[in-house]
């Protein structure tokens, strides 16, 4: 299992920031990505953006310039600068982590709690 803190969720204006952090732990071997996942009322959840530990790191078009994700491997921290928000990124946000237990053979993926991003005036 994994256990997950996650904050820096909460209201802010039309063209405001906010940053989101997740601290991941757990018995894990490896971290092979680190991300986020956002679901907004009446939508299905969808990826945000991913950190693998190889490989590129990947946004949705729609934050791709605004958001910029972030690790800290030491700690087993993601982070998420969002910037210029608006009313469309008002969601629940969900921290993700890919790792290896070193008591299973394949990977497991897990999903935090989620934190509350609201953008109004």
């Amino acid at each position: 299992q994994v256990q997950f803190v996650e904050s820096g969720g909460g209201l802010v204006q039309p063209g405001g920031s906010l940053r989101l952090s997740c601290v991941v732990s757990g018995s894990i071997v490896t971290i092979y990505a680190m991300g986020w996942y956002r679901q907004a009322p009446g939508k299905q959840r969808e990826l945000v953006t991913i950190a693998p530990s190889a490989g590129n790191v990947h946004y949705v078009d729609s934050v791709r310039g605004r958001f910029t994700i972030s690790r800290d491997n030491e700690k087993n921290t993601v982070y998420l600068q969002m910037n210029n928000l608006n009313s469309e990124d008002t969601a629940v946000y969900y921290c993700y982590t890919k790792v290896k237990h070193p008591y299973l053979l394949s990977a497991s993926e897990y999903w935090g709690q989620g934190t509350q991003v609201t953008v109004s005036s």
